[in-house]
């Protein structure tokens, strides 16, 4: 089972749906995070949390460019910033992606 947070408030917004997503391994799935925020360059970052662990940073988006963090699977986990949305797609799924996802955003 797959899950995100469904939403987080700050000065910016972010919105995760769906809350819950259920998949079988090798499927592909799509994570939504919609955001709102008045900076013009916003810079949006999802994190991975396994079960009794802290959550690790995974990848972060700007308008011009995608950073991973070096252990992530390149090939498998994608997203950009995309109008108001910052979709995080995992392919290829595989056990070990069970884990809480999460979307934030840092002005």
């Amino acid at each position: 089972m797959f899950c995100s947070s469904s939403e987080c408030k700050g000065e910016d917004r972010v919105i995760q749906r769906p809350e819950d997503v259920t998949a079988a391994e090798g499927d592909t799935v799509t994570l939504d995070c919609e955001f709102e925020t008045t900076d013009s360059f916003p810079n949006l970052f999802w994190y991975k949390q396994e079960a009794n662990s802290f959550p690790q940073y995974m990848l972060r988006c700007s308008a011009k460019n995608v950073d991973k963090a070096p252990e992530l699977d390149q090939k498998r986990f994608h997203a950009a910033i995309k109008n108001k949305s910052v979709p995080l797609k995992i392919q290829k799924l595989q056990v070990s992606d069970s884990a809480v996802y999460y979307c934030s955003s840092l002005s």
